[in-house]
């Protein structure tokens, strides 16, 4: 029997089992589901460091119908701003998917730097392992590559909506996704595992993830879009290995495995500090070349991503030094 983890929470990962076990039910969607709850949106205080814009922030909750009862999805959604007002759209899209017990709020200066640089960024906390579950569940994580899918579609729908505040906003073309360890698994799964491929995803970073072995079907079994894997040397929680496995596992030549030395869980991804501002400049750069589509960002990575004594950047296979 698999023992699950608490993969953000101080408990290092087991080895992956090669046993799938049964898939989880499915979840039925229903096209006509809105978002049952809003906060207006209003501007940030603070400025990101990375772009012209300053960031602004809207909470959304999407109720997704489900097998098992619906499914409350609590969104923040960061954007550019032009003045007050949203940056004229259409503009690129990343999902984000916190860990495990985390919520959004703890990497909102990553994000926040990703929105400066021009990007809508929208985070999905979990209902059944982010922050404020009561009870967290990690076996929750087989449902969460469709959370996200389905919090996908209806922040397009919003952009499709004459009278919504985000009306045009979204390029449908310019989608990424993020996520960090057990979000990272969710991400992983979500664009590389044939359960649940979402192939409007163009790119996708997956920072401290791994395969997950309950998820059902088999990963990069057809192929992926452009991925960028970022792993602290020293993490106990999520070991470099897991990783290696799924950088190891992409037949992709668009693959980038950007190796943080001497670094641990949580640190490059949360707060304000010289490996989190790292994180955030490789990762614009990575976005910028696979969703806008801009070649010059690939010297930006290879730049920003071998630092001496502090980062490596590597691709195509090529193991890290």
């Amino acid at each position: 029997m698999f023992a699950l983890l608490a993969a953000c929470t101080g408990q290092p990962r087991p080895a992956a089992t090669t046993t799938a076990p049964a898939a989880a039910p499915r979840k039925q969607e229903t096209p006509s589901a809105r978002p049952v709850a809003s906060a207006p949106a209003r501007p940030a205080v603070a400025v990101g460091t990375l772009g012209r814009y300053r960031a602004g922030e809207r909470q959304l909750t999407f109720v997704e119908p489900a097998q098992a009862g619906p499914r409350a999805l609590a969104t923040v959604i960061w954007y550019p701003l032009t003045g007050s007002r949203p940056a004229a759209g259409p503009l690129p899209l990343i999902m984000f998917a916190p860990g495990f017990m985390q919520c959004s709020g703890r990497y909102s200066a990553l994000l926040r730097s990703w929105a400066s640089a021009g990007y809508v960024v929208a985070a999905v906390d979990f209902p059944r392992t982010s922050c404020h579950a009561a009870d967290p569940d990690e076996a929750d994580l087989v449902n969460q590559p469709r959370d996200v899918s389905y919090a996908l579609g209806r922040l397009l729908d919003l952009s499709a909506q004459p009278r919504d505040p985000f009306h045009g906003l979204l390029d449908r073309r310019e989608i990424g996704a993020a996520g960090q360890s057990d979000g990272g698994d969710t991400v992983a799964a979500l664009v590389a595992n044939g359960c649940c491929t979402d192939h409007r995803v163009a790119a996708a970073a997956v920072l401290s993830g791994a395969e997950w072995p309950p998820m059902p079907g088999r990963y990069f079994a057809h192929g992926a879009p452009p991925m960028l894997f970022v792993q602290g040397s020293a993490d106990t929680i999520n070991p470099p290995w897991t990783s290696m496995q799924l950088y190891s596992s992409d037949a992709e030549r668009a693959r980038y495995y950007l190796d943080l030395l001497g670094v641990d869980h949580m640190t490059p991804y949360t707060g304000t500090n010289p490996e989190e501002r790292l994180v955030a400049r490789v990762t614009v750069a990575f976005f910028n070349r696979y969703l806008l589509g801009r070649p010059a960002a690939l010297a930006t990575m290879t730049r920003e991503g071998n630092v001496s004594g502090t980062a490596a950047l590597v691709s195509g296979g090529t193991p890290p030094p």
